[in-house]
């Protein structure tokens, strides 16, 4: 296990010195930020989990059928991610309900959102082999280049959108090094849609991603000692049609200076002044057949609901 507070104050002295300031939205997800996404996943603007939720509803058996290509041999079904595996678990069903031998490997940064996912796969799935991972999303992809046998991943809930173009490239290299030819990876891609029912997806009437975002420098108070006064901070959010990106920030409301007493450094802030925290690329299905390419996949199958908002993607090295 990584030493997380020893990287989390490296990165925040990086990213507090860059211009723009900016902080990855990996670390939102300590168990706070990890229950506020929760919610963010139930409100009525936010579109992407629902939607996907009916993908495997409707499609589940084709997805699963798609994700073990050589029948009756066994895989490690590996989620990046796994959260509350509310989508994830009508997979799980669909292959329980097929035969097929596997072993579920989630894995989250959250110990709190691992130990709750493992306790109702237990109840709601007795049968299910799990072997839970609590580490990040390097540490995970260096333990799979070694997992014996097939294996198929998982990455949903439009978490590819978080990287940008050059990171994106580099991750899905990384995910297609290590897979055989009868691997599978399946990737939720958020898809261009009508501007404003974007951009009110991450800027919800109630405040609760406002809550989320905010949360990361709760965090920084709490494990680096820093002295962010959250009534001095404001969440903001816009949506750029033409590149597809959402980009939220932490903006200061006024001229301020914020102690971080592990990095024994203070930082000034102008009024105004943004530190960008995360993005969320949208994309079209030939943006994602392009995107494959470039890395070595190729598009087994894609699979999309009705309004076409969503798509999940079944993709496999290009060498068969």
């Amino acid at each position: 296990m990584i030493n997380v507070l020893t990287e989390l104050a490296q990165h925040v002295a990086d990213g507090l010195h860059r211009t723009p300031k900016a902080l990855s939205s990996m670390y939102f997800y300590d168990d706070a930020g990890s229950r506020l996404f929760q919610q963010i996943m139930e409100l009525p603007e936010y579109y992407p989990t629902r939607t996907e939720f009916s993908i495997f509803q409707e499609h589940g058996a084709a997805i699963a059928a798609a994700l073990s290509p050589r029948v009756g041999e066994e895989f490690a079904l590996v989620e990046l991610g796994a959260g509350d595996g509310a989508k994830t678990k009508l997979l799980l069903r669909e292959l329980l309900r097929a035969g097929t031998p596997f072993t579920y490997a989630p894995v989250d940064i959250s110990a709190g959102a691992m130990t709750g996912l493992v306790e109702a796969l237990r109840h709601e799935l007795p049968t299910l082999h799990v072997a839970p991972v609590v580490e990040d999303y390097a540490t995970a992809l260096a333990q799979l280049r070694t997992r014996p046998g097939n294996k198929a991943v998982l990455f949903l809930g439009s978490n590819i959108g978080n990287f940008g173009p050059a990171e994106r490239l580099d991750f899905l290299r990384q995910l297609a090094a290590p897979l055989a030819p009868a691997d599978r990876l399946l990737i939720g891609f958020d898809l261009q849609k009508d501007p404003r029912r974007i951009r009110a997806a991450y800027d919800d009437a109630q405040g609760v991603t406002a809550a989320f975002n905010l949360n990361l420098l709760t965090r920084l108070n709490r494990e680096l000692g820093a002295d962010f006064n959250l009534a001095h901070w404001q969440h903001y959010t816009d949506y750029n049609p033409l590149n597809g990106a959402v980009r939220s920030y932490l903006m200061s409301t006024q001229a301020q200076q914020v102690r971080i007493a592990a990095l024994d450094e203070t930082f000034d802030f102008a009024a105004w002044e943004v530190i960008h925290t995360e993005n969320s690329y949208k994309f079209t299905l030939p943006q994602i057949a392009e995107l494959a390419a470039e890395t070595g996949l190729r598009v087994v199958a894609s699979f999309t609901d009705a309004a076409t908002d969503f798509a999940d993607v079944v993709l496999a090295t290009q060498e068969e």
